[in-house]
């Protein structure tokens, strides 16, 4: 079966008011649009043609055609404006200790100052949709950090000084400027958007820019020690736990583990457990992978991420079409053009417009994709 699925655009504060609307060729709301969910996940599950949720549906019917559990994967349209806080997601093991925790202390699930809102890791994965996608991600190496600190003068004197020396503790650092170091950290931030340097333009850029939107955030100095990352149309970007990341502007395709459990690092008016998060963080210094997909069929290609949860396909159809195996429940969105699906055992078919998405079940074993555009598929990892 192919199921259509839809979603209303959540509206938080760092949407696009125009990418998502020119993806769907329509006129703006008006509102910001930041993402668009589509998945089981109670936080906000997918609607079916019938009116049912998409958690419903597959209470109600999934059995019968194989989808027997929740889907292990949360698929999403997401559109930057500005920047997402900084954060980073706990690993299983951390998970369910931490759900466990907060569960015997009787914080309910959606209290502000909850944590761990379920007991699973969140590995992700973004795709550039638009042209340029920015994004901070990972902690930079320490000998260009302590370049980038020296640029600031002496109003980062007390960042420098635990900068340095072979033990310095970049967990240590984080944790300091999110609890007893945020007076410093505002120190810094003054010197950081008065500074120049041609090495660090784009990075002191970024943190002038923060300060208007955060004004005196410590997580901005935080981000002083992220890396800066530019992805092109179609490349990605993994982040598995413990990673800091921020994305800042731009349209992707964005696919994790099937949580909601983030842990903050500045940015954002929400809950920061400074201790919390450094407990999770994992502070070796260096880049995390972009990520280039590889052709496994014509006009079919995969982006390879270490992680069993999920896997994602981008599919440019030639004009007879391409066969697409696939193996358990799968979700798939159109980006571009016009795809025309068919499922390979049944005689369902759809003709999908950017922005559209079918859930495919498991008894199909695969799409035949046709037309022009492209389309990215969802699917269990292997």
């Amino acid at each position: 079966m192919l199921i259509p699925l839809a979603n209303d655009p959540r509206d938080y504060a760092w949407g696009s008011t125009s990418l998502l609307a020119d993806l769907e060729g329509r006129a703006p709301s008006g509102r910001p649009e930041a993402e668009v969910w589509f998945g089981d996940h109670p936080g906000d599950p997918s609607e079916t043609a019938d009116g049912r949720t998409l958690d419903r549906w597959i209470a109600d019917e999934g059995a019968a055609s194989g989808v027997g559990e929740p889907l292990p994967y949360l698929l999403k349209l997401l559109a930057a404006a500005s920047a997402l806080s900084i954060q980073a997601h706990p690993s299983k093991a951390q998970a369910e200790a931490g759900f466990a925790r907060e569960e015997a202390a009787g914080i309910p699930r959606d209290a502000a100052d909850r944590t761990y809102r379920d007991a699973n890791h969140k590995p992700e994965l973004i795709v550039a949709l638009s042209d340029t996608f920015r994004a901070l991600a990972g902690l930079r190496e320490l000998d260009a950090t302590r370049r980038l600190i020296a640029t600031l003068g002496p109003g980062a004197a007390p960042l420098a000084e635990r900068l340095e020396g072979t033990d310095a503790s970049l967990s240590a650092v984080i944790g300091w400027l999110l609890s007893d170091g945020a007076d410093a950290a505002r120190d810094v931030i003054t010197a950081a958007v008065a500074a120049e340097s041609d090495e660090f333009a784009a990075e002191l850029a970024l943190a002038r820019t923060l300060d208007g939107a955060f004004p005196g955030d410590p997580g901005i100095v935080v981000a002083l020690l992220m890396n800066l990352v530019t992805l092109h149309r179609g490349e990605g970007l993994f982040v598995p736990a413990g990673v800091l990341h921020a994305y800042l502007e731009g349209l992707g395709v964005e696919l994790m583990a099937a949580s909601d459990n983030v842990l903050r690092g500045g940015l954002t008016p929400k809950h920061v457990d400074a201790a919390e998060l450094v407990s999770v963080l994992d502070a070796t210094p260096g880049l995390p992978p972009v990520i280039r997909p590889r052709e496994i069929a014509a006009g079919v290609r995969q982006y390879d991420v270490p992680v069993a949860d999920f896997a994602l396909l981008a599919v440019s159809p030639s004009a007879e079409g391409v066969d697409v195996a696939l193996e358990g429940p799968a979700i798939a969105v159109a980006t571009a053009g016009s795809p025309a699906v068919a499922a390979l055992a049944s005689n369902d078919a759809a003709t999908l417009s950017p922005g559209a998405a079918v859930l495919v079940t498991p008894n199909e074993g695969g799409l035949h994709v046709s037309g022009s555009g492209e389309l990215f598929v969802a699917l269990p990892g292997r």
